[in-house]
Formats: structure tokens, sequence, C-alpha cells
């Protein structure tokens, strides 16, 4: 049986991990902010709690096994497609990397807890400058543009491609009347992108970009 100043001492390391990694999440505006990471930490390790005292002796993970789950709902919940990208995968993933903090807390297991939820709070503050640096030179973005339809189109905006030392593939072309849609896959250096997208917005050729 866990004493009472053992439950307190679990709770509030819950309290603590799950708050320090939501105030990371707060500043930086995130829809997992503060008191929801602390709800999910203090949850995960609350349901571990009551998973070990009622499964005691042969069955202690029967609830605690169905928290991935339940974690993995609400995690979907912040995951959202916004033009041509998907956003909040990251803040999904911290929740479920959280769950797992107050869920390990909730165990006992205090060392490997606050070791994990350093680490949540390294990749989550630090790793997103070397994700920037990777980007500059290694961008993908998908692009889409309408334009008059002509057989000069897509080769003269293929051709910009090229020229701005750009990798692309074909995704998609539709016709329309007397319109095309055309989409690229395009790969290369940041700069090379934006200097790309600023000859599609002046080209005569584009009704219409999206990017």
């Amino acid at each position: 049986m866990i004493s009472n100043t053992e439950i307190l001492i679990r709770f509030s390391l819950a309290l603590l991990w799950g708050g320090l990694v939501g105030a990371e999440q707060e500043l930086r505006g995130k829809s997992a902010g503060f008191r929801t990471t602390i709800m999910i930490s203090l949850g995960a390790c609350f349901f571990t709690l009551m998973s070990i005292a009622l499964g005691v002796p042969d069955n202690i993970d029967r609830i605690a096994s169905n928290i991935v789950t339940g974690v993995g709902f609400l995690g979907a919940g912040v995951i959202f497609k916004y033009e041509n990208r998907i956003n909040g995968i990251t803040t999904a993933a911290t929740i479920w990397a959280v769950a797992a903090v107050g869920m390990g807390i909730g165990a006992g297991f205090y060392f490997p807890s606050a070791y994990a939820s350093l680490l949540i709070l390294f990749t989550l503050g630090v790793l997103p400058y070397v994700e920037r640096s990777i980007s500059k030179v290694n961008h993908f973005r998908v692009v889409r543009v309408e334009c008059l339809q002509t057989d000069d189109a897509l080769k003269a905006i293929e051709d910009a491609i090229k020229e701005s030392g750009l990798k692309f593939s074909l995704i998609s072309q539709k016709w329309e009347k007397d319109m095309v849609t055309l989409s690229w896959r395009i790969k290369g250096k940041e700069k090379s992108i934006k200097s790309f997208i600023l000859f599609l917005r002046k080209s005569l050729l584009v009704q219409k970009l999206d990017c």
C-alpha cells in the first residue's frame, strides 16, 4: 500500500514536471499550454496510482494500459491542416510524452521521469534552432498555381524552378476551361524557394498562387 506521503510526493512531481513543459509551450503560444500539460501529467499520474491500487495483485496495469490510447485521442484534437501544411503534430507528441512522464511518476520511477522531462524541454526549447538551420539548406514546400492554359505555361514555370537550383516533382495538373491548375513539391534552400515564389508572384502567366 502506497503511503499518503508518497502519494503527495508523486502528485507534486507530476505537477512540477508537467508545469515546466507547459510553461515552455505557453511561451510559444501552443494550444497545449501551462494548465493543459499539468492536467495531463496529473491525470496520467492519478490513473496509474489507481491502476496499481485497484489491480493488486495480478492486474495492476488494467487502467494504466489505456492511458496511451486515451491520450492519443486527446493529441489528435490539436492536429489540424491549414492550407498546404499540417500543424500541431509536435504539440500532440508533447501531450503524449507528458502523459508518459505522469505515468512514470505515478508508478514511482522518479529518475527516469525527471530525465525524460529534461529531454522534452531540451527538444522543445533547443532543437528548433537546429531544425531551422537544417530547413535553410533543405526546405520543402508545396506550390500550387493557377494560370492560363498555354503550351508554354508548364515549361516556363519548371524552367524557372530549375534556374533557382531547386528539385521538384509535379503532383497534379487539372484543366478547366481556359485555365490549368498545377501543383509541385519543391525542395532546396529556403532562400531559393523564396526567390522562386517571388518570380511566380510577378509572372504574367500566374493568375492565382497558393504556397
